[in-house]
């Protein structure tokens, strides 16, 4: 079953909109079984992690990583099998830049099977895991 753009956008939104209460029950329901998020090397949190317990998992070590206070969405777009989310963290410390990044949601049979973030400048991040691990 093929989405259209505009259900892509919708479900990145309502991906969002639970993770960021911490509802990862509904968040797990909207994950193929074979699901995977790829961070980049290079960053604290480099890896994949896999399954439908995946996100909870990576954000709850994010979490432990980093004092973020805010997630700032521009934009999602989406086509052909694909969403793209423009995005920023910011951090508790004002003196650190927000980490800009896009996500890219990848979809089968209506439910999201991968997430592959890109970050814009990984010192960024590497710089606020650092801050609080010195905490």
């Amino acid at each position: 079953m093929n989405m259209t753009a505009a259900e892509m956008i919708q479900f990145v939104d309502d991906l969002y909109a639970a993770t960021g209460v911490g509802d990862f029950d509904t968040a797990e329901t909207m994950l193929t079984d074979d699901f995977f998020i790829t961070e980049a090397e290079g960053l604290p949190m480099a890896g994949v992690y896999r399954g439908k317990t995946a996100l909870r998992e990576l954000y709850a070590k994010v979490m432990t990583m980093v004092d973020v206070v805010g997630l700032d969405r521009v934009e999602t777009t989406a086509g052909k099998d694909h969403a793209v989310t423009i995005l920023s963290f910011r951090f508790a410390d004002p003196s650190l830049a927000p980490a800009e990044l896009c996500e890219v949601f990848r979809f089968r049979d209506g439910k999201c099977c991968e997430i592959k973030p890109f970050y814009f400048d990984h010192a960024v991040f590497q710089a606020a895991a650092a801050l609080k691990a010195s905490a």
